[in-house]
C-alpha cells in the first residue's frame, strides 16, 4: 500500500510558516506556494521508470537515462493551479488536464462542475494536485475520475493535510500515494484545516479581505 510522505525539508518548513501567516500577501503567497509545490512534485516524481536513451553531445555519442512513461499534471480547480503551474514549469514535457469540483458547504460533499483531460492521460504517472486535504471529498472524487479513464499511478500532492482527509483518501483509494508538506491538527465544525492557512483558493487569487 503506497504511504502517506511528509516531506521533510528546512526550505518547505521555512515558506509554509510564511504561507500560515495571515499577513502574506497573495502576491507572495502564490510564488511560495510555488516553490512548495515545485519542492513536493519532486519527491513525488523520484521513483519513476527511466529507460536508456543515447543522445550526441556537441562531442560524442552519450549513453544516458530519461523518463520512461510520459507524466500528467492535473490540478483540481481551482486552487490546484497554485501547484499545478509550478510543477509544469519544472517538467515541461508533462500533459496538463483539469478537473473542477466543489465542496457544498451545507453537507460539505464534492461537487463535479467540469473536466478536461489530455486523451494520453492514463499512459503514464498522474499527479493529482490541491493545496489542501480536508475532508477528502474532493480528492477522493478526482481518483474516482481518473481511474474512470484508465489511470493506474496516481500521486496526491497537497500543501497541507488533515488527519480525516488522509484517512478517508486511504480508505476509498488505497493504491494512491500522498505527498505533503504537513498533517495539521484535525478539521473543526466547518470542515476546515486546524491551524491550517485559510483558505488556499482565495488566499492565492486574492479573493479574501
Amino acid at each position: 500500500m503506497p504511504s502517506t510522505q511528509v516531506v521533510e525539508h528546512p526550505l518547505i518548513s521555512h515558506y509554509l510558516l510564511r504561507l500560515r501567516d495571515r499577513r502574506t500577501p497573495a502576491p507572495c503567497f502564490r510564488e511560495l506556494l510555488g516553490q512548495i509545490g515545485a519542492l513536493l512534485a519532486y519527491e513525488a516524481t523520484r521513483d519513476l521508470d527511466m529507460i536508456d536513451a543515447e543522445i550526441q553531445t556537441p562531442f560524442e555519442m552519450y549513453q544516458g537515462k530519461c523518463i520512461d512513461r510520459p507524466l500528467g499534471i492535473v490540478p483540481i480547480l481551482r486552487a490546484g493551479m497554485g501547484f499545478a503551474n509550478a510543477i509544469a514549469r519544472m517538467i515541461p514535457d508533462a500533459y496538463m488536464g483539469h478537473i473542477g469540483i466543489f465542496r457544498d458547504d451545507r453537507n460539505l460533499s464534492p461537487v463535479a462542475y467540469y473536466q478536461k483531460l489530455p486523451s494520453r492521460i492514463a499512459d503514464g504517472p498522474v499527479l493529482l494536485v490541491d493545496p489542501m486535504l480536508a475532508t477528502g471529498g474532493s480528492a477522493a472524487a478526482a481518483v474516482k475520475l481518473l481511474k474512470s479513464h484508465a489511470c493506474t499511478d496516481i500521486r496526491f500532492i497537497c500543501l497541507i493535510a488533515a488527519p480525516e482527509g488522509v484517512a478517508k483518501l486511504n480508505c476509498e483509494a488505497p493504491d494512491v500515494r500522498i505527498i505533503t508538506a504537513a498533517i495539521d491538527r484535525q478539521l473543526d465544525q466547518n470542515g476546515c484545516i486546524r491551524p491550517g492557512l485559510g483558505d488556499a483558493g482565495d488566499r492565492i487569487f486574492g479573493t479574501v479581505e
